[in-house]
């Protein structure tokens, strides 16, 4: 079993808060990291609501559930029974206690206002994303904050061993625990065949009543080859034949599920960033692949596909990294009118700024940095450094504070 770096987290906020919640798309890890050998000594009782009698019990009778509850206890998949989060609530101001209740979830319980509002100050809310590539390869990364620090360790010379082809597929076979286990792509392809359809019949479907049952998928479908994109909801009514406020509906369940990522704009007015347009991404490139039916052989021969898939992987493993970093930082994009972009930006609590352009190409040229000093520009006094991460093998220094970076060495700082 592959050591999950977000436990230490997860320790931490049960020394010294009275619940929290791990949650994150179904499959994930999330049951046997609540289980692991490194939470084995608090002799937690563990109960799952995936069973159909423990769940019937606390939906008939929450209050008396909780109550004859051993403390400490481990809850799964609590967005079965949202009616026990003000039982809990209840529970916690009677006797305010560290480490009270593990809580896990499939869905983003904090997207539903009362029952966010219900342990607001009471818990700690921790996301549990598909492996990471340090996770699968032994390594705890710290590139996020390699990129905060005053000067990177590491950045001369051949950093990078990984052919472009291995790295297409390390993209492709994406993080999700029993997917990576499988040995071939059609292997892989079979198991989210299964794995979609599971969330649709018992998520997604749990969560609201939804008309068509064949909707969801195919919007799923549709978001997919968009991904990296504008998310355009009149565009996206017209592809899967739904109503705006249908659509927005349904959108609503495959984010709060985890299955789809936005990314906000980044601007210096703050102001700005809640009304422009989110791009739109998926959890797992894995997922990404199948969906599009992906291939090495057809990301080799279709660059834009190629360049897309990259920048899902890249956001993905950033926004993984971010959740055990010491930095911690805000992620988004940016866009200007005139055409300039920068595919990730990074903003930490000071407001300083990174940013991250993402290039499928094994060589680079200086019009790959232009959106990088733009965005240094508009940052100021603010800005750290920008990178271009690329399939290539060597760290190539364009100025003091940029660089050309491969992209395995997200998995290997």
């Amino acid at each position: 079993m592959l050591r999950r770096h977000l436990i230490d987290r997860l320790l931490d906020g049960l020394a010294d808060t009275p619940a929290v919640l791990v949650n994150g798309a179904r499959q994930t890890g999330k049951s046997t990291l609540v289980q692991s050998a490194e939470l084995s000594g608090q002799n937690r009782q563990y109960l799952t609501f995936d069973d159909p009698g423990i769940l019937a019990a606390a939906k008939r009778d929450p209050n008396g559930f909780v109550a004859g509850l051993n403390m400490p206890v481990t809850l799964d998949e609590v967005q079965h029974v949202p009616e026990i989060f003000p039982v809990i609530k209840a529970a916690i101001d009677r006797k305010r206690q560290p480490g009270q209740f593990l809580l896990t979830g499939s869905a983003n319980v904090m997207l539903l206002p009362k029952l966010s509002e219900s342990l607001a100050g009471r818990m700690e809310v921790l996301t549990l994303w598909p492996f990471s590539q340090g996770e699968i390869h032994g390594v705890r990364e710290s590139f996020v904050d390699t990129l905060f620090s005053p000067k990177p360790v590491g950045w001369t010379g051949k950093t990078a061993t990984v052919r472009r082809d291995e790295l297409l597929e390390t993209v492709l076979a994406g993080g999700y625990p029993l997917a990576v286990a499988r040995q071939s792509a059609a292997r892989r392809d079979a198991w989210f065949q299964s794995y979609v359809m599971t969330m649709l019949q018992r998520d997604i479907r749990d969560l609201a009543n939804i008309a068509d049952v064949t909707a969801v998928p195919r919007l799923l479908s549709v978001v997919a080859a968009r991904a990296g994109g504008l998310l355009n909801f009149a565009d996206l009514s017209r592809s899967v034949a739904l109503p705006q406020t249908t659509l927005k509906r349904y959108f609503a369940l495959l984010e709060g599920t985890f299955l789809v990522q936005l990314l906000r704009p980044w601007a210096r007015n703050l102001g700005k960033r809640v009304i422009q347009t989110p791009k739109v991404y998926l959890n797992d490139t894995g997922l990404l692949a199948y969906l599009l039916g992906a291939t090495v052989d057809r990301l080799k021969a279709e660059g834009n596909l190629a360049g897309g898939v990259l920048e899902n992987f890249v956001l993905m493993e950033l926004r993984k990294q971010s959740t055990w970093s010491t930095t911690q930082p805000e992620i988004f994009y940016r866009r200007t009118a005139s055409g300039q972009e920068v595919d990730v930006v990074l903003e930490d609590r000071a407001g300083r700024v990174v940013g991250v352009e993402v290039k499928a190409a094994a060589t680079l040229s200086s019009n790959d940095v232009r959106g990088l000093q733009a965005l240094a520009t508009a940052a100021g006094k603010h800005w750290v450094r920008g990178v271009v991460l690329y399939a290539g093998t060597e760290v190539i220094p364009f100025s003091a504070n940029l660089h050309g970076v491969p992209i395995s060495r997200l998995w290997s700082a």
